[in-house]
């Protein structure tokens, strides 16, 4: 077939969001046609998230905004939802357009831009839907066309603000969970305004709408556009949350946010200059810095031409029947790091179990950001995957809860490990639970053991192993390890010449009793705590440190751990009291926590081909039907291990599974883990970094014989590219964001003509090492 650039990354449909189970969470998963979690397309700055449903004769955008939260929730049922975020509001277009024709939607990837287009009575209506990171606002603009030429005043609709669920409660009478709500008419806006009661939130939104030609007229709750020849939806939203330790700390609910003014001024504020500004310049604006990230990574597989002419629902259902489409391939795997530059901006929220969409009032699992590997997943594309702003708003988060985190961590090491206990301000580290919301987090036990907090602080070395900021591994990544590292040695126990947790669990596991099943030393728990001692280790040694009294403690330690151990069936255990798999727990459980060690840690390895085999036995006996995350992150582990067409294997069971329509991942229901895994997974099949080396095409699939990419991020802040042909590279590039010497292992490099400034060493038959500057390119072509 030859090769091509990435062609146009779109989304599109031939039919609006269906109307089934609009509101409902309760039996929202139950039907195919189920508008929101199916349907709808989403748009997202990070301070809040718009649902698209491309209605004609009335329109609905649901609005989400992730601080207007409960506590957690238990319901009847897991589909009553479990609280936490709800849903903001929704925005009503009613322009009375019930019987159309040439109807298309779509969502563009290549521009962050939503789009409807239908014709009725001779005229054919368009409109552009937008949310904007700079001006922080979502724009809608509509035009009118008749005959290839403007319709003049052919525009008339009437924009209907709602606050749904409001009332004194959210899942049963007395749970103190409802909320307040009404719309207020201005001579030029709406404002949608409430109070969410349990922490006494404060929300606000305001829509405008600017015509050209015509009347707008605010009246009644509503704002109706009458003739114009081309109008624009202007709407923000803001509550006084903010994300501060205090938050975190203050144990009243009411008293939370109450030192915090109410959000009208500033919403007030924003809307104005979006307004002042015009769609245009607005449009400009976004596109350029929405482009700025997404344009960084492209990927070309053979992709059919024909696909581009297929509805992408179509795409996904031939999918589901065995068919192939590496178009799909392509776009799911964008549509993936479009949803993280849409959910997790700086100066934002970071992306919880829905990124930053749910259109419930109780969202499942509470729409919150889980730890015992959902929020870890959220952020492993965030590296490789060239988008390591999009942590950064993790990183605020963390800081906002940190107090809260040394606090839990001297209750938790006072309690169970006595004889460990500091007094000392800090002197127990820090570490946290399961289940977190912006407004609290949570203790260590359950169904998950101290390991979580290690699976946490290894995303704050990541993102300095993918940007080499110095700076911030000082004053950032290093105290976060470090102290995590503290917290961990001290749940360790001698025990047979071992250093085990004796408080251990493994994610969810549970025993023959149907209870969680605790125990000692479990793999997840133990791989967790030597991956984080080793990164602070080597980050104490990248700064120079030398003098902190923990270190010799760390190396004392890390020996002693036993991490990995192989059981009868040559697998990697899961519990060091398992002889055969799958003797302890579900057999195929969804998780696969004993392999935290392969992916997301490195110790498992090929350098470890002992332990790399008792993986993949463990992979394999696991099974790869799983739910959408967990599926994820079996991609990811095949990944790791060279197996490109087990890897391979998993994306497709994903499509074919765990996708719905609009290409959100379902677990189910919809979480956006799946989709964030995915896009890990995909990248490592392409591009590996964890083993000292750039390690190109590191686990490519048949499928994907030939095929090209640009602009993943190895280890060390190296931007790579790859052209390759019958799987192997024609070219290989490699641009140094970082100074720093990188390693090269690929089949015929010896031979290869490498052009690059700095010095060139050739170290093996396989393994070239170039010394690069800042801003230096390298070149090799076979």
């Amino acid at each position: 077939m030859g090769m091509k650039n990435q062609p146009e990354m779109r989304l599109w449909y031939t039919m609006p969001a269906p109307t089934v189970n609009d509101g409902d969470f309760a039996r929202q998963n139950d039907s195919p046609l189920a508008g929101w979690e199916k349907w709808s397309l989403p748009l997202g700055n990070s301070y809040m998230g718009a649902s698209v449903f491309g209605r004609t004769g009335t329109e609905r955008i649901q609005i989400t905004e992730n601080s207007l939260s409960n506590p957690f929730l238990r319901g009847t049922h897991w589909r009553d939802g479990n609280g936490g975020t709800r849903t903001f509001g929704d925005l009503y277009i009613e322009t009375g357009h019930e019987e159309v024709s040439e109807y298309v939607r779509d969502l563009s990837l290549d521009t962050a831009t939503a789009h409807v287009r239908y014709a009725t009575a001779g005229i054919t209506y368009s409109r552009e839907y937008l949310m904007s990171y700079p001006d922080r606002v979502l724009a809608v603009r509509f035009t009118a066309e008749r005959d290839g030429a403007p319709a003049t005043g052919g525009i008339s609709f009437c924009v209907r603000p709602d606050i749904p669920f409001v009332r004194d409660f959210c899942i049963r009478e007395g749970d103190g969970c409802g909320r307040t709500g009404e719309i207020l008419t201005q001579a030029d806006r709406l404002i949608m305004r409430g109070v969410s009661l349990y922490y006494q939130i404060q929300y606000e939104g305001q829509v405008r709408v600017e015509a050209v030609g015509g009347s707008v007229s605010y009246a009644d709750g509503r704002i109706v556009v009458a003739g114009a020849d081309e109008a624009v939806l202007y709407f923000t939203c803001g509550t006084n949350y903010r994300m501060e330790s205090r938050v975190f700390e203050e144990e009243d609910p009411k008293k939370k946010l109450a030192a915090y003014p109410a959000p009208h001024t500033a919403v007030s504020a924003v809307l104005d200059a979006a307004v002042s500004k015009g769609y245009d310049r607005i449009r400009a604006d976004h596109e350029a810095d929405f482009c700025a990230l997404y344009d960084r990574v492209k990927l070309n597989l053979e992709w059919d031409a024909a696909d581009l002419a297929v509805t992408t629902d179509l795409l996904v259902a031939r999918y589901k029947e065995g068919g192939r489409s590496a178009y799909l391939e392509m776009l799911y795997y964008q549509f993936g790091r479009y949803l993280l530059i849409a959910s997790s901006r700086p100066g934002a929220y970071p992306a919880t179990l829905q990124g930053t969409w749910t259109a419930y009032d109780s969202s499942p699992w509470g729409c919150d950001y889980h730890h015992n590997i959902n929020v870890q997943m959220n952020y492993w594309p965030s590296g490789i995957a060239n988008l390591s702003e999009c942590f950064l708003p993790y990183i605020a988060y963390a800081k906002a809860y940190l107090p809260s985190a040394y606090r839990i961590a001297d209750e938790y090491i006072h309690e169970n490990y006595p004889e460990n206990a500091s007094s000392a301000p800090h002197g127990n580290g820090w570490t946290i639970g399961t289940g977190a919301t912006l407004y609290f987090i949570t203790t260590v036990g359950g169904h998950s053991g101290p390991g979580t907090g290690g699976f946490t602080s290894l995303l704050f070395w990541d993102y300095y192993e993918f940007t080499g900021d110095k700076e911030y591994l000082a004053t950032i990544g290093y105290p976060i390890l470090r102290d995590m590292s503290l917290f961990l040695s001290k749940v360790v126990v001698q025990m047979d010449g071992k250093l085990l947790v004796r408080l251990s669990a493994s994610p969810e596991q549970q025993g023959p009793d149907g209870r969680y099943y605790e125990t000692v030393g479990c793999a997840f728990d133990q791989q967790m705590i030597y991956e984080n001692h080793k990164r602070t280790l080597e980050a104490a040694e990248i700064l120079g440190i030398t003098d902190d009294p923990l270190l010799p403690v760390l190396h004392k330690q890390l020996p002693l751990l036993d991490p990995v151990q192989i059981g009868l069936d040559r697998q990697v255990k899961e519990f060091r009291e398992e002889g055969h798999y799958g003797e302890i727990g579900e057999y195929e459980h969804r998780h696969i926590s004993h392999l935290v060690g392969l992916n997301p840690g490195t110790l498992i390895n090929k350098n470890t081909p002992e332990w790399l085999e008792g993986a993949k036995i463990s992979l394999t006996r696991r099974s790869d039907r799983s739910t959408g995350w967990a599926a994820a992150h079996r991609l990811c582990a095949w990944a790791r291990t060279g197996d490109g067409n087990h890897a391979y294997a998993l994306y497709r069971s994903m499509l074919e599974r765990n996708t719905l329509p609009n290409l959100w991942d379902t677990h189910p229901p919809f979480q956006i883990d799946g989709n964030f895994g995915a896009v890990a997974g995909i990248s490592e099949m392409l591009l590996q970094s964890q083993a000292g080396f750039l390690d190109f095409l590191a686990a490519l699939p048949d499928v994907w014989a030939s095929g090209s990419f640009d602009g993943l991020v190895a280890r060390g802040n190296f931007v790579c590219g790859c052209d390759w042909q019958n799987k192997k590279p024609t070219e290989l590039r490699v641009f140094a964001r970082s100074s720093g010497n990188v390693r090269i292992r690929c089949a015929g490099i010896s031979t290869a003509r490498i052009e690059a400034a700095g010095e060139v060493r050739v170290v093996g038959a396989d393994m070239a090492e170039l010394s690069m500057k800042k801003g230096m390119t390298a070149t090799i072509r076979f």
